[in-house]
């Protein structure tokens, strides 16, 4: 009667141990994926506010040229112009155009990489919406 009651005991300490384990290699994982979810909003983090100076900086080259070729549009054609040195309308106005178009393309690349990069943020862990809004836009 001892011995079936030790082996009772013995078999729910062994079964609370195992139980014990699973539970601690389970909490384990979980603390690894709270720890990726954390460094993948660092990094957003980090990056949001360099993809917003680049986007600023895109924007006044934008700005920039847009208003140089407005100035350009109402001369003669074959108006000299400077820019450092005598240059045809022609090539200057070519070369604001194409600075115009470079940067509304890479304006428009930077919106869409960060959306991309705040989408699969939010997929991964919707419960981190709250951190997202909280950071300044």
């Amino acid at each position: 009667m001892a011995d079936e009651a030790t082996r009772t005991a013995f078999l729910e300490i062994q079964a609370s141990m195992i139980d014990l384990t699973g539970k601690l290699k389970q909490a384990v994982v979980i603390t690894a994926a709270l720890n990726m979810i954390q460094c993948h909003i660092e990094v957003i983090r980090l990056l949001f506010p360099v993809v917003q100076t680049q986007m600023r900086n895109k924007e006044g080259d934008r700005k920039r040229a847009y208003l140089t070729l407005e100035e350009l549009r109402p001369l003669p054609p074959h108006t000299n112009t400077y820019k450092f040195l005598l240059e045809p309308k022609t090539v200057l106005e070519g070369e604001q155009e194409q600075k115009l178009k470079d940067s509304e393309a890479t304006i428009a690349s930077l919106q869409t990489s960060r959306e991309n990069n705040l989408r699969e943020l939010l997929q991964q862990e919707p419960g981190i919406t709250r951190q997202i809004m909280s950071m300044s836009m």
